[in-house]
């Protein structure tokens, strides 16, 4: 049966396990030049993080992406402090079949390997699917970026196949893109393994 209206993905603040997800904004600069900084993550082929004087330009960037109803990006900040960890989004916003995909994610060197990655994707995937209600939420990642992979294949999500010569790297070379998807029908069964998942890595405050 089809939706009675299209999707309708607005700027909102999410927040659980020691984590807000909240829209960003400039305000936001000199947090993700400190995350960015740990680790010195641009210097990764295989994402894009902005060096300290690009990242002016990559908010205004998502922002002109949130204006034109393309994106819908967030700082991942500690609930606690308000210090950012990193940045991620929906994004690929379709609204007439109500899809969207999260991706665009990176965070601080110290926050990687952690809890963090689990919480913002649970989330982002409980508002998707139980407010927003998406019939479909997907990922995409460079085929080499195999941590990538197995972070979203731990999530529930399916393997949808590789789009083969797809996109630039910063670095000019071309990837291939390995895409992932879960339907809504997935989701009560993934969101009951990645609540079961942070039981043991976080407080359970959401």
């Amino acid at each position: 049966m089809p939706h009675p209206a299209p999707l309708l993905v607005e700027p909102t603040t999410l927040e659980g396990w020691g984590i807000r997800l909240e829209p960003l904004s400039r305000a936001h600069a000199s947090g993700l030049q400190a995350a960015a900084a740990d680790g010195e993550l641009w210097k990764l082929r295989i994402t894009w993080v902005p060096q300290a004087e690009e990242t002016d330009d990559y908010i205004q960037q998502l922002l002109d992406s949130q204006a034109q109803g393309q994106r819908c990006p967030f700082a991942v900040v500690r609930a606690d402090s308000g210090h950012v960890l990193g940045c991620t989004s929906y994004h690929d916003i379709v609204p007439a079949i109500h899809r969207l995909e999260i991706g665009g994610t990176w965070y601080a060197a110290s926050a990687q390997r952690s809890h963090v990655n689990t919480a913002c994707k649970l989330l982002l995937m409980r508002h998707a699917f139980e407010t927003l209600h998406c019939a479909v939420v997907g990922w995409r990642t460079d085929i080499l970026n195999t941590r990538s992979q197995q972070a979203i294949e731990r999530l529930g999500a399916r393997k949808d196949g590789v789009l083969r010569h797809h996109m630039p790297r910063r670095d000019g070379s071309v990837r291939d893109t390995v895409m992932y998807s879960m339907l809504a029908t997935e989701w009560p069964d993934a969101r009951q393994r990645l609540l079961e998942k942070l039981k043991l890595l976080a407080p359970a405050n959401a």
